[in-house]
C-alpha cells in the first residue's frame, strides 16, 4: 500500500502543472509590468506608426535620423533618472544645453580654441552649474524645483549675453563629427556596411552572454525569479533586435557616433545604478530620505553628486546639439528639460522618489523620439502634437500612482 501511494505521489510531481506554470508566469508579468509594460508600449507605437507612414519609421535614413534627433534627449535621461530617483526635479537642463553650446562658440569658433581642449572646458562647466545647484538643494534644503527654476532663467540670459542676441557658427568639421559622424567602415563596403553590423552582433553576443551568466549566478544561490522561457525568449528577441536595427544603420552610412557614445553611457549607468555603492544610496535616499540617513548615508552629498552629474550630461549634450545644429542660437534648448522629465516618467520613474530604471528612462526617450518623429511624418501638427505628448505623460504617472496606491 506504502508503495502505490509513493508511485502515486511520483506521478503526480512527474504530471504537467500548467495551471501552476500560468500562474507563475502572470505573476512575474505582474510584478514587473512597469518594465516590460513600457517595452511592449513602445513596439506597439513603432508598430503603429511603420504602418501609419507606409514603412516610412523603419527606412534605414529615418532611423539614423531619429537617433541623432533623441540623442541627447536620451543623454539628459540618464541623469535625470538619477536626479528623480533621489527625489529631486531639475528643469534648468535645456537652458544649460543652451548655455554650453553658446559656450562651446565662443571658444571654438571666436576664440580658436582647440575643440578637444573646448569640450573639456565645457564639461567642466557644466559639473560647476550642476554643483552650483545642487549645493542650494543639498545643504541648504531649498526644493530643487525653485533652484532649478532659477537656474533655467539665469542661463537663458547669460546664453543671449554670451551671444549678444545673435548666432555664432559654423563649428570646424572635426567638432561636428560629435554628432553628426560615423564609425569608419574597415571592410570599405558599398552598399552595406560590414563593420556598423559586426558591431551590433557582436553587442548581442556580449548581452546573452552577460544575461546567461548572470542567471547563473542566480540559479547558483536561488535567487532566479524570472521563468525560464521568458528569460530565453526576452533575450532572444533582444539580440535579433539590436542585429535587425543594426543592419539597416548598416544599409546607410553605418552607426553614428553618438549612437557609440548613448550606449556606452547607458552601459555604465546601468553598472552605477545596479552594482555600486552610490547606485544604492541613490535609491536609498529617493525612498526614504530619513532611513537612510539614520542608517549612516550621507544624504546631502548623495544629492549633491547627482546634480554634478546631471550638470554634465547636460553640457555634453549641449556640445552634441550644438555638433549638429553647426552653430549655437539663443533658443537652443528651449523645452527640451520637458522632453527629458517626460522620457523619465515615461519610463517608470515615480514621481516621489526611489523608483527608476536605466533603460525605462531610455525607452521613455525614444517613446518620446518615435511618437515626435512619426506625428511629424504623418503631418499631425505641433499643436496636436504637444496635447498627444501632454496625454501620454499624464496617462504614464497616472498609472504609477495607481499601481502604487493598488
Amino acid at each position: 500500500m506504502n508503495h502505490d501511494m509513493a508511485a502515486s505521489d511520483a506521478a503526480s510531481k512527474n504530471r504537467p502543472q500548467p495551471l501552476a506554470d500560468k500562474k507563475e508566469y502572470s505573476g512575474f508579468l505582474k510584478n514587473n509590468m512597469r518594465e516590460y509594460g513600457m517595452l511592449m508600449s513602445l513596439i506597439a507605437i513603432m508598430a503603429f506608426f511603420q504602418y501609419m507612414t507606409d514603412g516610412t519609421l523603419m527606412r534605414p535614413l529615418n532611423l539614423t535620423n531619429l537617433v541623432l534627433q533623441n540623442s541627447y534627449i536620451v543623454i539628459m535621461a540618464l541623469g535625470m533618472l538619477m536626479v528623480i530617483v533621489a527625489g529631486h526635479i531639475d528643469l534648468s537642463v535645456g537652458s544649460v544645453v543652451g548655455f554650453i553650446g553658446a559656450l562651446a562658440a565662443v571658444l571654438i569658433v571666436n576664440l580658436h580654441m582647440n575643440f578637444v581642449l573646448a569640450s573639456i572646458l565645457c564639461l567642466l562647466a557644466g559639473a560647476a552649474i550642476g554643483a552650483a545647484q545642487g549645493y542650494w538643494v543639498a545643504f541648504f534644503k531649498i526644493p530643487s524645483f525653485i533652484v532649478t527654476l532659477a537656474g533655467m532663467l539665469v542661463f537663458k540670459g547669460l546664453t543671449l549675453a554670451l551671444l549678444q542676441g545673435q548666432s555664432i557658427g559654423p563649428f570646424p568639421d572635426d567638432f561636428q563629427m560629435l554628432s553628426s559622424g560615423f564609425i569608419p567602415d574597415l571592410f570599405n563596403g558599398a552598399d552595406l556596411r560590414v563593420t556598423s553590423l559586426l558591431v551590433g552582433v557582436v553587442v548581442a553576443a556580449i548581452l546573452i552572454f552577460v544575461k546567461v551568466r548572470g542567471r547563473a549566478k542566480q540559479s547558483k544561490h536561488g535567487m532566479e525569479d524570472e521563468p525560464y522561457l521568458f528569460f530565453i525568449v526576452k533575450n532572444a528577441i533582444f539580440a535579433a533586435v539590436i542585429i535587425f536595427f543594426s543592419y539597416l544603420l548598416a544599409s546607410y552610412k553605418g552607426m553614428p557616433n553618438v549612437l557609440i557614445i548613448m550606449f556606452l553611457l547607458m552601459v555604465v549607468y546601468t553598472f552605477i545604478a545596479n552594482r555600486t555603492t552610490i547606485g544604492r544610496r541613490i535609491y536609498a535616499v529617493g525612498g526614504n530620505e530619513k532611513a537612510a540617513k539614520l542608517s549612516g548615508i550621507k544624504t546631502s552629498r548623495v544629492s549633491f553628486y547627482t546634480f554634478i552629474n546631471m550638470g554634465m550630461l547636460a553640457a555634453l549634450a549641449g556640445l552634441i546639439f550644438a555638433a549638429r545644429l553647426n552653430t549655437a542660437t539663443p533658443k537652443a534648448g528651449t523645452g527640451f528639460e520637458l522632453d527629458v522629465i517626460a522620457a523619465c516618467f515615461i519610463g517608470g520613474a515615480s514621481a516621489s522618489g526611489g523608483v527608476g530604471k536605466v533603460m525605462g528612462a531610455v525607452i521613455g526617450a525614444f517613446v518620446m523620439g518615435v511618437m515626435n518623429n512619426g506625428m511629424s511624418i504623418m503631418g499631425i501638427g505641433i499643436d496636436y502634437q504637444q496635447v498627444i505628448k501632454g496625454l501620454v505623460l499624464l496617462a504614464a504617472v497616472f498609472v504609477d500612482v495607481y499601481n502604487k496606491n493598488k
